[in-house]
């Protein structure tokens, strides 16, 4: 059985993560731990979850933890996880970091786009990128994770079977993403408050999101071609929810006979990625580990339109993460997992 702990337990992803691996049936014990609100009981906090956790939640001792812990899940700030993980390497204690602290191989792309100091070389070089339906081999034999983004999950997962296939055209890739008001974090926020999102729907980081090196670094790995990639994320008025809309130019390539089996070939074994006939909503995922996706081609123009819909909180963040923690403790990759998304 497996101890667990998650550092970060007060915020939305980490809310999320301990209500999922609440009912993970290889999870022994959780500890809860937070630097801001330690020594408080998690249920004053979050009684919606009193039933589950009456303990307090514990400070952040990290010889204390290496003794207790078989798995830890990082819920942290940019610039906090960069300082705490090489406290854990060699200590046997499995590292999933779901802040975006370890997913940038080069410290400078780093530093550019989140505005903090880089996590030092040879903790990036160690740690994998957990897009767990294309990198199973290396998440099996890690000990530090770097859990992708919320955008990424839904935008890579959507591209993945063209850039298998040699034909995906960065030079013509269009990403529009959107995504519900979580994804911005439970910080107060101007732009976040209710008089400011209900009824509106703002474009934000336009060329500046910080997802944007991550989507171009992975695209890189897969093509081995470095380009740029125009990506613009829009903040919509519902809770949780991703939706990326990807336009590609095909129109130099010679194409398959179907590309809905394309895709259904290259996620023949994925459990969690349905390729659906019809183009997806966010509600058909919301609550649940599963991505949703569907392709068409535009005869007219020669572009395929890919949609790709995923919860932020689950696929985008804390189901992820466990699923990569299945993957990574040699467990059934949907233990914990097996959720029907919420209706309506």
């Amino acid at each position: 059985m497996v101890h667990a702990g998650i550092a970060g337990a007060t915020g939305y992803g980490g809310v999320e993560l301990f209500r999922l691996l609440a009912n993970h049936k290889d999870i022994n014990s959780i500890s809860l731990y937070s630097s801001s609100e330690a020594g408080s009981p998690y249920a004053s906090l979050m009684p919606q979850l009193s039933e589950w956790f009456s303990d307090e939640l514990k400070p952040i001792e990290t010889e204390r933890m290496k003794e207790e812990l078989d798995v830890l899940f990082l819920v942290t700030p940019a610039g906090v996880s960069r300082d705490l993980t090489p406290l854990f390497q060699g200590s046997g204690v499995k590292v999933i970091d779901l802040s975006g602290d370890l997913r940038l191989q080069n410290p400078a792309d780093y530093e550019k786009w989140y505005k903090k100091p880089p996590a030092p070389g040879q903790l990036l070089d160690e740690a994998v990128y957990g897009l767990s339906e294309t990198n199973g081999e290396k998440i099996r034999e890690a000990d530090i994770l770097a859990n992708p983004g919320c955008y990424p999950t839904a935008v890579l997962l959507g591209l993945a079977p063209l850039a298998d296939s040699g034909l995906l055209e960065k030079k013509s890739l269009i990403i529009d993403a959107k995504s519900g008001i979580s994804g911005a974090g439970k910080s107060p926020n101007e732009k976040t408050i209710y008089t400011n999102t209900e009824e509106n729907f703002r474009v934000y980081k336009v060329n500046e999101h910080q997802h944007i090196p991550e989507i171009e670094q992975q695209l890189k790995r897969w093509s081995g071609r470095s380009e740029a990639v125009s990506f613009t994320p829009h903040l919509v008025p519902m809770t949780r929810g991703i939706m990326a809309t990807m336009y590609v130019d095909v129109s130099l390539h010679e194409h398959p006979e179907s590309w809905m089996d394309l895709y259904r070939t290259f996620y023949a074994n994925s459990p969690f990625v349905r390729v659906r006939d019809e183009f997806p909503a966010t509600k058909d995922v919301y609550g649940s580990n599963f991505c949703d996706m569907h392709v068409e081609l535009d005869e007219r123009t020669g572009r395929l339109t890919i949609v790709s819909v995923i919860d932020n909180l689950v696929k985008g963040a804390s189901g992820q993460a466990i699923q990569n923690m299945n993957i990574m403790l040699g467990f059934e990759e949907t233990r914990g997992l097996k959720l029907f998304p919420l209706y309506p």
